[in-house]
């Protein structure tokens, strides 16, 4: 039976013993100076000294051996469990097949080899060239005056394009994954950890005029078709898949019918791929509790996670997206339907 699981910074902070208070032992974590941290939403920490963080020392690579073993050392004096890194080095040269990709490539391989010698079964990585996930607002108003994201692509057309219409193509970020999965795959089965790929947010063609390609299940059929392997699969995020299909239950069969369902963000959303609102867990379009009917159908034993949870009364937003009582609430929703799928119903 799969499991839930939270994303954590690995600086400890207050959230570090409030997963644990909810019932959470294993978790996600970021690197201690990844791809993700530019852009990483800071959780409050006002008050909290953390007396366990051991800084990194100058010079120190975050996806080599020694920082993954400080930082495991670290959850594991608060009694939680690394069990996926959904962080790597930078790939925008891999992404794009540009010079430099080798070095690149060799860094995601160091890291999946660091992993392998830690036990950390799991490396959620995406496809995502230049940018990251993508919102209009930050503010939309949910119940009660909750604070959530949304996107509209009307709006975003309207900003400055990351990239020259043209300079970058679809084709290109195809060859690329191509190439990058011919290196990888072998390294990761080798080190026993599998890589676990995520949507694209938003599935839609391209964002400020950089393709995107990973938008529909049969790009995801594709990658898994490339290198066959057990040790290549899906992180199944949600509110982006959602957006891909009407029937969100009988995609995560379909997808996960083989295995390769490796990692789960549990969201929902409203609206379409090019219009949507993020929601609280409880109140979207998605029948939820059939989602988890599905994962257990298929035998998913991994780990799941909430994601992009607002933030409710009190807490300032900045960290939109991952506010504590958001998570916390998504968290103690989502064990209840684990607990009522385990027992049959």
């Amino acid at each position: 039976m799969f499991y839930i699981s939270e994303l954590l910074e690995p600086t400890p902070s207050p959230l570090w013993r409030l997963v644990k208070q909810a019932g959470v032992d294993k978790v996600v974590s970021l690197l201690d100076g990844g791809e993700q941290q530019w852009r990483w939403p800071k959780v409050e920490t006002q008050h909290f000294v953390p007396e366990r963080y051991v800084a990194p020392p100058p010079g120190e690579r975050p996806w080599e051996r020694p920082a993954l073993a400080r930082i495991v050392e670290q959850y594991r004096s608060y009694g939680l469990e690394v069990t996926v890194l959904e962080d790597t080095a930078p790939m925008d040269d891999v992404r794009l097949g540009r010079p430099g990709r080798d070095e690149q490539i060799d860094w995601f391989c160091t890291q999946l080899r660091a992993m392998g010698e830690l036990g950390i079964p799991t490396l959620c990585y995406n496809w995502v060239a230049i940018s990251s996930w993508a919102r209009t607002d930050t503010a939309v108003r949910l119940r009660g005056g909750a604070l959530s994201t949304g996107y509209d692509d009307e709006v975003m057309r309207a900003a400055p394009p990351l990239a020259e219409p043209g300079s970058i193509t679809h084709e290109q970020l195809w060859d690329a994954f191509e190439y990058f999965l011919r290196a990888v795959v072998p390294v990761a089965e080798q080190s026993g950890v599998q890589i676990s790929l995520h949507p694209d947010d938003p599935p839609i063609s391209q964002v400020r005029g950089v393709p995107r390609i990973m938008g529909s299940p049969g790009a995801f059929q594709r990658v898994l078709s490339i290198v066959p392997s057990e040790y290549s699969g899906v992180t199944f995020c949600q509110g982006n898949f959602t957006l891909m299909s009407g029937d969100l239950p009988a995609l995560i069969r379909r997808l996960g019918a083989d295995g390769r369902i490796f990692f789960s963000h549990f969201r929902d959303v409203a609206g379409d791929a090019h219009k949507f609102v993020e929601v609280f867990h409880d109140e979207g379009p998605t029948d939820m509790l059939e989602c988890m009917r599905a994962y257990r159908d298929i035998g998913f034993d991994g780990p799941m996670r909430p994601d992009h949870v607002p933030a409710l009364e009190g807490e300032s937003n900045e960290t939109f997206g991952y506010s504590v009582l958001g998570r916390l609430f998504a968290i103690g929703y989502m064990t209840g339907l684990r607990e009522a799928v385990a027992k049959g119903a």
